[in-house]
């Protein structure tokens, strides 16, 4: 069996243009490169320009034609995010994916006395609003096409208690209520709204609130997880998911919260993550 000619075959998302937030790095990057690969015209929408223009670069090398570009967005300016989507109607004509990627962690205080009421505001922004703005834009110019799909990422924290900040973990919650919402709304207009949800993924999110090492970080916390018998996720595993709740292969889901976690959700109270944060924290308070 021929299985190069089988793999140039598998193109989930020919001819599908879309936009991922937080496209930069991490979870959206992986997914920027298998959208490509999946035959998508993508644009990558963050703020760490130079990482952007990067990626955009060596993802360009997959294909002769002309299939990813970067546009600075800030989705807490609504500004911002209304011109990366009229960027790409201008461009292509059409946006059949808003992947609402982007997202901070905010502090790693798991306490709420310790939690800092102006990070509280700040993960807000960006998790929430952010999310929001991106849905509203998308559905400016999918509801006129009658199609569309509009997908969150999320997290495990939304069925799991304890695993993360508070910060995030309210904010993880609001996309998901957000998602269901529009769901009702936008499904008799053809468009489909979902929530992908990772565990732990070892990102530059995680590393840059850490500010510890990447692979320290990775080995404290995948000796922590594996207490659980669960470990952390690469950003490809959560792209592929992506990939499929994008795809007309998953034309009838929707209102869906994809769980990707290696099923450490199945214990509903796992604290195996929550215990890794807490030893890379005492670590960072030694070191500091």
């Amino acid at each position: 069996m021929n299985y190069e000619v089988i793999e140039k075959r598998r193109r989930d998302l020919e001819g599908k243009v879309a936009i991922i937030t937080g496209g930069a790095s991490g979870i959206g990057a992986a997914t920027a490169k298998l959208f490509v690969q999946n035959g998508a015209k993508v644009i990558v929408a963050d703020i760490q320009d130079e990482r952007g223009e990067s990626l955009c670069k060596t993802l360009g090398e997959y294909d002769d034609a002309v299939r990813v570009s970067y546009v600075h967005c800030d989705v807490s300016s609504e500004a911002d995010v209304k011109n990366v989507v009229d960027t790409a109607m201008s461009k292509y004509g059409k946006l059949d994916i808003m992947y609402c990627n982007a997202g901070v962690l905010g502090g790693l205080d798991l306490t709420i006395q310790s939690c800092d009421v102006g990070l509280l505001k700040r993960v807000m922004e960006v998790n929430v609003y952010g999310a929001f703005l991106g849905a509203k834009h998308a559905a400016r110019v999918m509801i006129p096409a009658k199609t569309g799909v509009i997908l969150f990422t999320a997290s495990t924290a939304t069925v799991v208690a304890g695993e993360g900040p508070h910060a995030y973990t309210a904010s993880k919650h609001a996309v998901y209520g957000l998602m269901r919402n529009l769901n009702v709304e936008l499904g008799p207009h053809g468009i489909r709204v979902n929530c992908v949800s990772p565990g732990a993924v070892l990102t530059p999110l995680l590393n840059n609130s850490l500010k510890i090492g990447n692979g320290v970080t990775e080995k404290i916390l995948n000796v922590a997880m594996s207490k659980g018998g669960v470990s952390l996720l690469d950003p490809e595993e959560v792209a592929r998911a992506a990939v499929f709740l994008s795809s007309d292969g998953a034309m009838s889901v929707s209102g869906l919260n994809f769980i990707v976690d290696k099923g450490g959700n199945t214990g509903k109270t796992n604290m195996s993550f929550s215990s890794g944060l807490k030893d890379l924290s005492r670590i960072f308070s030694f070191i500091k």
